[in-house]
């Protein structure tokens, strides 16, 4: 069960003097304190111990409050002791109290500090660029996990290298469209809320397709000097050199504008010579 609020009565020994026959004596008498709890209250405390998973804090409420290691800063802490050590000051949160387990949980994150748990998808933000990798740009959106902003969402025309589009140190506004908390991961997108530079594939179209069609008479076709027989006239060539004959080739037909046509007369160039030296 969760408390609000809870209280806590702590030991304290004072000191008192009295008088006898010896003179003064110093007598000890046990007091007791009642300390007040509540969630989200700000208190100072001495680090008892350093853990795996966290640190406990003297707060002096009679009890030691525990510090989990995600609750000792907003970015990502693999080691404890990288943040706390024993026997240091800290000052720390109380985020939720458990009268049944007689529990105090700790953070030394400031209530009014914003994290990844405060994030929503779609929800705009502002960040800066803090490094580049091929395939995007890390913004810090300032929640102590710095998101993503991949290529394919710095705009809709296709980019190359996101330093085309962004650089270091830039601040930028961006959108929250993937977000998974227990993973730290959060990727953004910038389309939609900037003017996007215009394609280079822009303008491309009516003047390329108009040059297009007289683009086949233009070309040079570097095979068209290479001979290239027919099976008839392969076969009728070497027949005739078996005889001991020379059989001249008919030359290279002319590049016509039209493939096709091209391709027709030279069948029937080809044809005609082959009728003519039968005949002779």
């Amino acid at each position: 069960m969760t408390e609000e609020t809870l209280t806590v009565e702590t030991e304290e020994v004072g000191v008192t003097a009295g008088e006898n026959e010896g003179g003064t004596e110093d007598e000890t008498e046990t007091g007791k304190t009642v300390v007040r709890l509540s969630v989200g209250q700000e208190i100072s405390g001495t680090v008892k111990q350093v853990t795996d998973f966290g640190a406990f804090v003297d707060i002096g409420a009679g009890r030691d409050g525990l510090v989990h290691i995600s609750e000792l800063s907003v970015g990502r802490v693999s080691n404890v002791k990288d943040i706390v050590e024993e026997g240091q000051s800290v000052t720390v949160w109380i985020k939720r109290l458990n009268r049944e387990r007689n529990r105090i949980s700790l953070t030394m994150i400031s209530p009014d500090t914003r994290t990844i748990r405060d994030l929503q998808e779609g929800e705009l933000v502002e960040g800066v660029v803090t490094r580049m990798v091929p395939y995007g740009a890390f913004i810090d959106i300032g929640v102590g996990t710095d998101a993503l902003l991949h290529v394919r969402e710095m705009g809709n025309n296709y980019v190359e290298k996101p330093e085309d589009i962004v650089e270091i140190d830039e601040r930028l506004e961006v959108r929250v469209i993937t977000l998974n908390r227990r993973r730290r991961h959060i990727d953004v997108s910038i389309k939609g809320l900037r003017e996007e530079p215009e394609s280079e594939e822009a303008g491309f179209g009516d003047g390329e397709a108009a040059a297009g069609e007289d683009s086949d008479s233009n070309v040079v076709d570097k095979f068209e000097d290479v001979e290239v027989l027919s099976p008839m006239e392969l076969a009728f060539k070497r027949a005739m050199e078996a005889g001991g004959e020379e059989v001249p080739l008919p030359k290279p037909a002319r590049r016509r504008r039209s493939r096709q046509h091209r391709d027709r007369s030279v069948q029937a160039e080809i044809i005609q010579r082959t009728l003519d030296t039968m005949r002779e």
